[in-house]
């Protein structure tokens, strides 16, 4: 069977790769920019698509039989929402063309109230993408743990270099941050579905924790001890400010990230994992050392992060890992921007 796998040179992508390589796939993999892809991977195969263009698209899908679609324009600029639905809706005019099997499409989870701009843009490219004539598979999934993950970089820059941590009200709201690992599982295991399945299905991780909770157990885990101050007034945009100047995720990527953690994340039922056989999901703290481990031996989607590569959420730089005794012994929505210029 073969796949294109959109997104090829982002978080998620370089994650999935090997992965659907060692199950016997024959990947191919998408970018707008193949040469440069092919300089620093050449032992991937590479196909030029720009999924804003529906005969790029087309060709890219030529001899495919499934599709991943991992791509998003978050960190495109202005109006980005726009060409998110734009993109969403010429890969999925591009997938009926060619008589795909199905289309397997990472989104967000839908929080309990309103959700942010970047949420809102997540579930209606699902929405468009799932309204096709291709059977397409929706996961939805919340804080991603892993090397690479701008969401991750964001609270381990907040864990390790906080003496005091302000703790705004938003902190208090709840998600189920789910490994890089248990998402490529998720990812994988879609394929082997039947298509009668085809719908959205939440990923959640194996723990429903508070945004608070998660910046103390890593802190914990990189043994540090820092000061709590609640202040339940600081709104999600000038918590983005001091986000920005503690981390090395700028201003508005972290501005749309906190907005998308301002209201509690939690799996609508049925979840992926109820039709999938017996799984063990990595605990939050098993998640945390497999990415600082990742991050330390300077993995390809930390090295791709630090080069700048087009697509790749902004990661971590390589550093020692670090473990908490007390942890269990375990040894340790990033994307390709599909029409803007890369960040």
């Amino acid at each position: 069977m073969r796949v294109l796998l959109t997104g090829a040179t982002g978080f998620v992508g370089k994650h999935l790769y090997p992965t659907l390589v060692g199950a016997g796939y024959e990947v191919v993999c998408a970018s707008r920019h193949p040469e440069r892809a092919r300089a620093l991977e050449p032992e991937k195969r590479w196909v030029q698509c720009d999924v804003s263009d529906p005969d790029s698209t087309r060709r890219a899908l030529e001899g495919c039989d499934v599709a991943y679609y991992l791509v998003h324009s978050l960190a495109s600029g202005p109006g980005w929402p726009e060409r998110e639905v734009r993109t969403a809706e010429v890969f999925r005019g591009a997938a009926a063309a060619q008589r795909l099997e199905r289309i397997v499409y990472l989104g967000g989870m839908a929080p309990k109230g309103v959700p942010s701009p970047h949420l809102q843009s997540r579930l209606l490219c699902g929405e468009i993408l799932r309204g096709g004539l291709v059977p397409t598979f929706e996961l939805r999934a919340g804080m991603i743990i892993g090397a690479g993950s701008a969401s991750w970089k964001m609270v381990r820059d907040l864990a390790e270099r906080l003496p005091a941590m302000v703790l705004p009200r938003w902190m208090s709201k709840h998600s189920w941050p789910v490994a890089i690992d248990d998402v490529v599982h998720g990812l994988l295991s879609v394929l082997e579905l039947p298509k009668e399945l085809a719908h959205h299905y939440d990923l959640p991780g194996p723990e429903r924790i508070s945004h608070q909770e998660v910046l103390l157990r890593v802190a914990h885990l990189l043994g540090k001890h820092p000061v709590h101050l609640r202040v339940p007034l600081v709104s999600p945009r000038l918590s983005s400010y001091w986000i920005g100047l503690v981390s090395d995720v700028d201003f508005e990527l972290a501005r749309i990230l906190v907005a998308g953690l301002s209201s509690d994340l939690d799996p609508k039922p049925p979840t992926l994992w109820s039709l999938l056989p017996p799984h063990r999901r990595l605990t939050l703290e098993e998640a945390v050392e497999r990415a600082l481990q990742a991050e330390s031996l300077g993995g390809p989607a930390v090295s791709a992060a630090v080069r700048g590569e087009p697509g790749v959420e902004p990661g971590a730089e390589p550093r020692p890992a670090l473990r908490s005794e007390s942890a269990p012994g375990s040894v340790g929505h990033g994307r390709e921007p599909p029409s803007a210029p890369a960040p």
